[in-house]
């Protein structure tokens, strides 16, 4: 745990800085800090990955952490553990648009804000894009059933998204994270160029951060990795992904940083289709529409919801579908524009 005069010793080495998030929030008490996330959801996390217990307050712990100076909740207690963060800054929230195609000029099919304490904003936006991310069933070399495969690495999702979170210049007000999704790429821009002596080309092997005390707690409670591993695992885990994605892009200059990631959608199995009339009937309904349910198959082709699970299964599958979300009533499925092979019927029923 990094005490207060430890990040004060911190500063002193680097020049008697004093970072933006350790000073204290000019106009907030404690009645601001939402002493039962903290006691719900922080503490035990804290206590289920740390070494031993809190003895303490929880006043305590967040002064231990510098959320807390002088009986007053510093910049980074607000953005942490506020209860209206964006009372104190208004532009600390994550803003996300999804768009239909690979241009922003192309159809907007979403907008969202995801707001509250920074917890919760990663927590939220993390959840809506991997909802709307799509899944593949492909036979991996070795194996005997197929396994279903995201278009985007997991862990690089959630690990950008706290990235740009933790480090993102909170001081400058001017502007916000901003995530897009597009049909072959999501872009992460985040405030803040990347700090001093480090590139896109170091940036595996040099460490830094703008917002220590913000850094400090997300670790503590496995937000970020502690050791400063994440680029490494996000960089092993493309290596890593079946259909081997292009490796992440890094554009940035002093005033912001934008982060790439890059769909394998078009890397789906494009095998011949054989459709009986039930699949015919849906990607009919697709081409009118932009996405169909489980339930709308079962409507439209007056069927059981097992069959309908079997077809689309079978149309995920091949290719000509990809589906949207993993579990649960948000699952979806979209028609994948980048197929290429033949679709042939037969007279199933």
């Amino acid at each position: 745990m990094i005490s207060s005069s430890e990040l004060r010793k911190l500063a002193k080495e680097s020049g008697g800085r004093v970072y933006w998030d350790e000073r204290v929030c000019e106009g907030a008490s404690l009645e601001e800090i939402d002493w039962e996330f903290i006691k719900n959801f922080f503490i035990p996390r804290y206590e289920k990955f740390s070494e031993s217990g809190i003895a303490g307050t929880p006043e305590e712990l967040l002064e231990a952490l510098s959320c807390v100076k002088e009986d007053k909740p510093t910049n980074a207690g607000i953005l942490l553990f506020g209860k209206d963060p964006q009372r104190f800054f208004r532009n600390s929230y994550i803003a996300l648009a999804r768009y239909k195609g690979k241009a922003e000029g192309l159809e907007r099919l979403d907008y969202k804000e995801f707001s509250g304490n920074l917890f919760h904003q990663i927590d939220e936006c993390d959840k809506y894009v991997k909802e709307h991310i799509a899944m593949m069933s492909r036979l991996l070399p070795h194996k005997v059933e197929r396994e279903d495969i995201p278009e985007y690495c997991w862990f690089s999702v959630r690990e950008l998204l706290t990235n740009a979170v933790c480090h993102r210049d909170h001081g400058d007000q001017g502007s916000k994270v901003i995530v897009k999704m597009f049909f072959d790429r999501i872009e992460f821009y985040n405030p803040g160029g990347l700090q001093k002596g480090i590139t896109p080309e170091n940036i595996l092997i040099r460490q830094y951060s703008r917002n220590p005390v913000i850094a400090n707690a997300l670790a503590k409670v496995k937000y970020i990795e502690e050791l400063g591993e994440g680029w490494n695992k996000i960089i092993n885990e493309h290596k890593n992904h079946p259909l081997k994605p292009k490796l992440p892009k890094i554009i940035s200059d002093k005033y912001s940083i934008l982060v790439i990631i890059y769909s394998v959608g078009e890397k789906f199995e494009k095998a011949p289709a054989e459709l009986n009339e039930r699949q015919k009937r849906a990607i009919g309904y697709l081409r009118r529409n932009e996405r169909i349910t489980n339930k709308e198959y079962q409507e439209i082709n007056k069927t059981s919801k097992k069959t309908a699970t079997r077809d689309l299964q079978e149309l995920v599958r091949s290719g000509i579908m990809i589906k949207i979300g993993r579990t649960g009533r948000g699952v979806h499925y979209i028609l994948n524009h980048s197929y290429k092979g033949d679709i042939r019927g037969h007279k199933g029923t």
